[in-house]
């Protein structure tokens, strides 16, 4: 055999001849064996010959059109097995020269694009021959109103390698006012060794075609508006604001003619009353006076009296507790306000914090009066009210229960390692009265 050269996706073929150099009828299985024997095949694959006869069999060659099949010097060999003396086996060999092949399959995502001044798009490409391959990008655009930039610009692709490009599109000037405008542009992926010019050459793929869409910086709704304002405006000062100012003045010179019609009558009548000097109405004034006099002594007596006598108990005054409970996890704590021997609290406003967010259950309680039960994660802070107050009688305590299920994280946002609640419960304080 000698040495042979074939393309990918085409076929060769090289001849060997078997001899018999033996004594007796023997036959030859004729394998192909090495690198080639996935694409190569023997005819026939069997032979049997005569003592001192030979026969040329042919081994055809067709290597697929795929980047698998790396191109260069391949080694080939046909392993000759006689069937009566295996050990007599022999594998003649040769070379076979794969030839190159080119194919590059790129493509652009996404196909379109929007932006006020630029956007972003990727160009993959693909190495389908069978050779190593270096590829630049390009970018072309009819006008030149947008410039188009790759990184990278060059890559190098061994055979079925991929790789990526980042484009970036942006346009040379800003679209004010108005509609959108479509910029189409085209991305040219191709050998770099002088292939730009050879638009014919097999394998190399077709321009990627894309668009960028160029939007307004002002939309077209957006001048509607300001049209529709501005004519408001315009309206406000030349209609709307003389006639309320027209209005706003008549209203004004109306008021001051009726007051000014009402003063004379009533200095008038007030002359009249003072400069009369009638003695029935400055007795009327004496009286007058001497009765109001009376009247506020009776009133200051009636009030002073009903000061002592109408309070709900003696020395009442307003009180205000805190309870500060902190509990290990998984464990029940309680926090007691006890009130004091011969007082009644009334209690009118209780506020809980929760300030760390833990979780659990608080429960409160009034002497043996349960009050309200709380899930603590439900709430951070929570209070309530009471126009007429709960009276806590003497000895009687204000209760806080608080069962730990999980510490919460306060703001330092360090997990707490206990729960932690303040109650604060206001009322006024005054003496038991039996």
């Amino acid at each position: 055999m000698s040495t042979v050269t074939v393309s990918p996706g085409a076929e060769a073929t090289t001849t060997l001849t078997v001899r018999n150099d033996g004594d007796i009828v023997e036959a030859y299985t004729l394998e192909v064996v090495g690198d080639c024997a996935a694409w190569a095949t023997v005819e026939p694959a069997r032979v049997s010959l005569y003592p001192g006869t030979s026969e040329t069999v042919t081994v055809r060659l067709a290597p697929p059109r795929s980047h698998e099949v790396k191109a260069g010097e391949v080694p080939l060999g046909v392993r000759v097995l006689p069937a009566e003396h295996p050990e007599s086996v022999a594998v003649p060999e040769a070379t076979v020269v794969v030839e190159p092949f080119s194919e590059l399959r790129a493509g652009l995502e996404p196909g379109r694009r929007r932006g006020w001044l630029g956007a972003r798009f990727r160009a993959s490409v693909q190495n389908r021959g069978n050779a190593p391959v270096d590829v630049v990008f390009t970018g072309k655009q009819e006008g030149e109103e947008l410039r188009l930039a790759f990184t990278p610009e060059r890559l190098s692709l061994k055979p079925g390698e991929s790789a990526e490009s980042g484009l970036r599109v942006r346009a040379r000037k800003l679209i004010w006012f108005g509609a959108p405008t479509t910029w189409p542009f085209e991305v040219r992926v191709a050998e770099s060794e002088g292939t730009d010019t050879e638009a014919d050459r097999p394998g190399r793929p077709e321009p990627l075609p894309g668009e960028f869409a160029q939007l307004p910086l002002l939309p077209k709704w957006l001048l509607i508006v300001l049209a529709a304002l501005l004519a408001l405006l315009v309206a406000w000062f030349a209609l709307v604001r003389p006639a309320v100012r027209s209005t706003a003045k008549e209203a004004g010179a109306a008021a001051a003619q009726e007051e000014n019609k009402e003063r004379p009558q009533g200095g008038a009548a007030t002359g009249g009353t003072t400069g009369g000097g009638d003695p029935a109405g400055g007795q009327g004034q004496k009286q007058g006076e001497s009765a109001g006099a009376g009247t506020d002594g009776t009133g200051g007596a009636g009030t002073g009296g009903s000061g002592s006598t109408g309070g709900g108990g003696a020395n009442a005054q307003q009180s205000s507790q805190t309870i500060d409970v902190q509990t290990d996890a998984g464990a029940e704590r309680d926090g007691t306000y006890p009130v004091p021997q011969g007082k009644v609290f009334g209690v009118t406003d209780i506020v809980v914090a929760n300030f760390q967010g833990d979780e659990g259950v608080l429960t409160i309680s009034f002497g043996e009066r349960k009050i309200t039960t709380i899930a603590l994660e439900t709430f951070r802070n929570q209070d309530y009210h009471w126009v007429t107050p709960i009276r806590i009688q003497q000895n009687d305590k204000v209760t806080v229960s608080v069962t730990c299920s999980k510490p919460g994280t306060p703001a330092t946002g360090k997990q707490a390692s206990k729960c932690h609640q303040v109650l604060n419960v206001s009322g006024v304080l005054s003496d038991f009265a039996p």
